[in-house]
């Protein structure tokens, strides 16, 4: 069974097309690289497959079903911004996630630990650089075993050191017989297994 099964869907914003009969399939094991210029719908390609977005027309499946909070639960986003609270620390803002998913905290502080931030920890996100920041949202992607990573440009704001961490969350989603969806502009993605390109709302 795929991971992710899109038969021709279509998103609409009011009357404005975003995306235009879509169909693609991704299995366990795939690292798929989405590529397109800005505007072309590949954050809204990632909000449908996370189920933030439902389909104006065709069909989205997400571990065989329809997109809802189970596949959700299983489903590890970074979006183009960082999801944090602004007023809470950054240890704050991963003890709030892993009390959604019922997670021991000790993984808060070894997921500080991994990604750079455990002199950080008490530092209240709005006052963190965008690298910071960045580095806090990969480490909220640590706390849980997700089968699906999606990715709006995990990379941006990641020094070169920092941006090992993303290939090596990928690397061990992978392992796991997991999967993942990678939107970036870099020129070469080497752990991609295949490329997804998409231009004004369609795949070429």
């Amino acid at each position: 069974m795929p991971h992710i099964e899109i038969l021709g869907a279509s998103v609409r914003f009011g009357l404005v097309p975003i995306l235009s009969d879509i169909s693609l399939s991704l299995g366990a094991g795939e690292v798929a690289w989405l590529r397109g210029p800005n505007g072309a719908g590949k954050s809204t390609l990632l909000r449908l497959m996370a189920g933030l977005v439902r389909p104006s027309s065709g069909q989205v499946q997400v571990f065989g079903q329809t997109p809802d909070p189970s596949t959700r639960k299983r489903t590890g986003l970074v979006a183009h911004h960082p999801a944090l609270y602004d007023e809470l620390t950054l240890e704050e803002n991963l003890a709030f996630f892993a009390d959604l998913t019922a997670t021991p905290h000790l993984r808060v502080d070894e997921a500080l630990e991994a990604v750079g931030l455990a002199g950080a920890r008490t530092r209240k996100a709005r006052d963190s650089s965008e690298g910071m920041r960045r580095r806090a949202d990969l480490a909220r992607l640590l706390l849980a075993d997700h089968d699906l990573l999606l990715l709006d440009e995990a990379h941006s704001g990641l020094d070169r050191q920092a941006g090992g961490l993303v290939e090596a969350l990928v690397e061990r989603t992978v392992g796991r017989g997991g999967a993942c969806v990678l939107v970036s502009h870099a020129t070469e993605i080497a752990f991609a297994t295949r490329a997804i390109e998409l231009n004004e709302g369609s795949l070429l």
